[in-house]
């Protein structure tokens, strides 16, 4: 999860709690709106765009709880709609649905995870690059 800080100067107590802040809004949509898998993605997306002239610290923040909340989108949606389809539908349970919904609550579990334990570094000041999401976040994000 740590990278190599790519940050060429010493992030504000300003910058360091909206970073984090950028983490921890995922955390209070998925309260909110538990079951509906976008609410959390609206939220951070409201965030990213509420920071995206911020400072770099910050916007790279942003975008890295922003793409981590795209893919759990896809992985959640197809659950959902899974689930929905069984429930008022013609499919059946099956074992390939039963490994699916294990999957995606250990995926969900370890974002849960990697969040927190991102918000709460990320506040004291150490960058933490998550695997993928950081390589493609400093593709993304340009000083």
């Amino acid at each position: 999860m740590r990278g190599r800080p790519p940050f060429s100067y010493i992030p504000g107590e300003h910058e360091l709690e909206q970073a984090s802040n950028s983490y921890l809004m995922s955390l209070v949509a998925l309260i909110a709106g538990l079951p509906l898998p976008i609410i959390n993605l609206i939220a951070t997306l409201v965030f990213f765009i509420g920071n995206r002239k911020g400072s770099y610290f910050v916007r790279w923040h942003c975008t890295q709880a922003l793409l981590s909340q795209f893919s759990l989108l896809l992985v959640n949606s197809t659950g959902f709609y899974w689930t929905m389809s069984i429930l008022f539908g013609p499919v059946q349970v099956s074992n390939h649905y039963i490994a699916y919904m294990l999957t995606i609550i250990l995926f969900n579990l370890a974002e849960l995870y990697a969040t927190i334990y991102t918000a709460m570094q990320v506040r004291k000041g150490i960058h933490i690059a998550w695997w993928f999401y950081g390589g493609l976040t400093q593709l993304i994000c340009k000083p």
